[in-house]
């Protein structure tokens, strides 16, 4: 028995369009596995970790990260939990500013702004829950008055301090007051 010309022809091409099919969502899933450059990896390039880098202003095409809003200025300091405890302490002021910490896959971990904090003031402590029993049994005195947020593992991240820049004339106080924000250990 033999096959048509035009039935080895259509199998033909159905085989090649499912080999193309597997071979493109192969491709398509192995992006994000060879692909070098994250948020995290970008903020490096602004300065050392452990310390609030100023970020460039917004310009069209210019962002030094994705979707950051033209409004503000933005501060960004990397940090790795194993290191030990990141203390965020920041007075800026404005009538808004906003902090989100993000894992170094770049996906939101938590975020605090001025009016859900209660405080002009930024005080937080990120730690992992081990170093949260160590620090309980020699707690430091201001412990009351930090926002304490807890993690199950020691991630690598980074955090991003906002500030809102209501006029013109007000951005070189903003850049010093974002200058002056501390990133850093207890």
């Amino acid at each position: 028995m033999t096959l048509s010309p035009r039935f080895t022809l259509t199998v033909g091409i159905l085989a090649t369009l499912c080999l193309a099919a597997v071979i493109h969502i192969l491709v398509v899933l192995s992006i994000p596995r060879n692909v070098q450059h994250s948020a995290y990896d970008n903020i490096a390039t602004y300065g050392i970790d452990r310390q609030f880098n100023l970020l460039p202003d917004v310009k069209p095409g210019q962002e030094a990260l994705p979707d950051l809003d033209p409004a503000m200025k933005h501060a960004a300091c990397r940090f790795q939990l194993a290191d030990g405890p990141v203390l965020f302490d920041a007075s800026i002021p404005v009538s808004f500013w906003s902090i989100g910490l993000f894992n170094a896959a770049g996906e939101a971990v938590y975020s605090l702004n001025n009016r859900t904090a209660g405080a002009e003031r930024l005080s937080m402590l990120v730690l992992t829950t081990p170093q949260l029993s160590i620090l309980r049994e020699n707690p430091p005195e201001n412990l009351e008055d930090l926002i304490v947020i807890e993690t199950p593992e020691p991630i690598s991240g980074f955090a991003l301090l906002r500030a809102y820049v209501p006029h013109s004339s007000k951005a070189d106080e903003i850049d010093l007051a974002l200058r002056a924000a501390r990133c850093g250990t207890i």
